[in-house]
């Protein structure tokens, strides 16, 4: 390991060193009960909610999977994606965030998604919180292993050393964080990374751009590559025999522009269908201390992601000009953040924004884990295998899914060409297409009940394996993204369903009702805690 690799390696280890302080820091407060190590006890304040929110979202396919994507084939894919993701953050803020945390409390003071599903539907078996529960699960497994082939891809790419190694280190070390603090010192750590992030983001881009010779030059020569520039084509690589992008002279070869026209689009777009239906985000609002918070929180969040998105595009475009060769497979691609970072930059300050990368994986990674976790320890293990499970066998539970978790997504993540963008983009559609239509009419369709509710679930699920894996590969019209069909066929479930099964009951009508006019005294035993939450909210106010 030569000095240059040295100094960064001291960089990225104070860092993560300041990352554990902040688990120390909340450990104790995060262990006083399963409400603190879950959700935070509902006292983050606008800044952290809306950082953490957007920093535990973007992962590593931020600062590597999009710009990987923009070098790869040009403009349209990233930007079409970049713009569904900033629509899908604004209205999902907008329309979900106040209602949401209304209702979490209404229901029984409910700390996790799937508690808020079934008592929203006010379940004796739990059918719902199992299902959905067992989803999280399944999807955030997949998504764990996307952030744990970040970290073997940033560390192999850095310091040469062997890519499964340096994965399952890194997620060792996310696994541990995660239970040492929970959701406050994930939170916190979050609002710390989703600054990192941002600066290392701008500071590169800047330099990029006047290496390159400035936005002129950096704009002529992406117009000299066929598609590389349009909003309505997509530059076409051409790959050799061994798999690599042919090169002539010096310079990559790309056969004619392919066409993305407006059913691609449209595809693209969809992934801000996403955010309705993802639990790291619908946490926060949950866990923020008054809805008076949440309006300055989306304007927090907004900035933060539309800035984040188009310095991500743009630095792929960059990269293009600066190193047109140094990166001849998708896969490859996905390095090209940390090729330009350590080429421009000092030792040490390109460990600072090498950090970014790390940041953004911890960040996501640790979201994930808990959360799934907590699915298991919270919904499955107390609420229904061991009903009067205590608070303290409840996070034992919760720790050891924890670990097996994290040995699964280790096995996924193994293989070194795995594409990032590949990954998140199924996980994304996963919980997209199962939990979206679902949020979305609960929060909004008195009429919805609980067969519904499964239909919606059970279907959107369905339909992202079956259009991943058997209808998208026929191409032509088929070869959409499986979160708009899937979560079209959720929406079209939840509806046949519901009306052609039993209205809900009174009871969860007058929830509904309730909620909709700004109450949010829940039914039956949970009333003296949402009274002093209320009364908390108020002092605070």
């Amino acid at each position: 390991m030569n000095s240059q690799s040295i100094q960064i390696m001291i960089a990225m280890v104070i860092y993560m060193v300041a990352v554990i302080v902040i688990g120390i820091v909340f450990a104790r407060r995060a262990n006083n009960s399963t409400d603190n190590y879950l959700l935070g006890g509902r006292s983050l304040g606008p800044w952290v909610t809306a950082m953490s929110a957007e920093a535990s979202d973007m992962s590593g396919w931020l600062l590597m999977g999009l710009p990987g994507v923009a070098y790869w084939c040009g403009l349209a894919d990233a930007i079409w994606t970049a713009i569904g993701l900033a629509i899908g953050t604004y209205v999902n803020w907008l329309l979900v965030s106040k209602r949401l945390r209304r209702y979490s409390i209404r229901v029984n003071n409910a700390i996790t998604l799937p508690e808020f599903f079934s008592n929203r539907f006010r379940e004796s078996k739990k059918i719902i919180m199992t299902l959905s529960a067992l989803f999280i699960l399944i999807f955030f497994t997949v998504y764990a292993a996307s952030c744990f082939v970040t970290c073997g891809k940033l560390f192999s790419a850095l310091f040469g050393l062997d890519y499964k190694i340096m994965m399952i280190i890194g997620a060792v070390f996310v696994l541990a964080y995660t239970i040492l603090g929970g959701f406050l010192a994930e939170s916190a750590s979050d609002f710390m990374q989703a600054i990192v992030m941002i600066v290392a983001l701008a500071s590169m881009i800047i330099l990029c751009t006047i290496k390159a010779g400035g936005i002129g030059q950096v704009i002529e020569n992406a117009r000299q590559i066929p598609g590389f520039l349009e909003f309505f084509q997509i530059a076409n690589p051409s790959i050799g025999e061994n798999g690599e992008q042919l090169v002539e002279a010096g310079k990559p070869v790309f056969g004619e522009a392919g066409a993305y026209g407006f059913l691609t689009v449209i595809s693209t777009l969809a992934w801000g269908l996403g955010y309705f239906g993802m639990p790291q985000v619908l946490l926060r609002f949950m866990a923020i201390r008054s809805e008076k918070e949440l309006k300055p929180s989306r304007r927090i969040a907004m900035v933060w992601v539309v800035i984040s998105l188009l310095v991500a595009v743009f630095i792929g475009i960059v990269g293009r000009q600066l190193f047109p060769t140094a990166h001849l497979t998708g896969s490859s691609a996905e390095n090209i953040f940390i090729t330009l970072s350590t080429s421009f930059l000092p030792p040490l300050v390109a460990g600072v924004v090498m950090a970014g990368i790390l940041a953004a994986t911890i960040s996501s990674s640790d979201s994930y884990l808990l959360i799934a976790a907590s699915a298991f320890g919270k919904n499955i293990f107390q609420g229904v295998a061991k009903k009067n499970a205590t608070d303290k066998q409840v996070m034992w539970a919760t720790r050891i899914t924890l670990l097996a978790i994290v040995l699964i997504a280790i096995l996924i993540a193994l293989d070194e060409d795995s594409v990032i963008f590949t990954i998140v983009s199924f996980a994304w559609a996963g919980f997209g297409a199962t939990f979206g239509p679902l949020v979305l009419f609960s929060l909004f369709w008195k009429r919805i009940n609980r067969p519904g509710a499964i239909a919606g679930m059970v279907g959107g699920a369905g339909m992202v394996f079956l259009w991943k894996l058997v209808i998208r590969p026929l191409g032509g019209v088929w070869g959409i993204y499986e979160l708009l069909p899937a979560f079209i066929f959720s929406s079209i479930c939840i509806v046949v369903v519901s009306l052609l099964t039993a209205k809900p009951s009174q009871e969860i009508v007058d929830d509904f009702e309730a909620v909709a006019k700004g109450e949010t005294v829940p039914y039956e035993g949970g009333k003296a805690v949402v009274q002093q939450a209320e009364q908390k909210e108020q002092t605070q106010a």
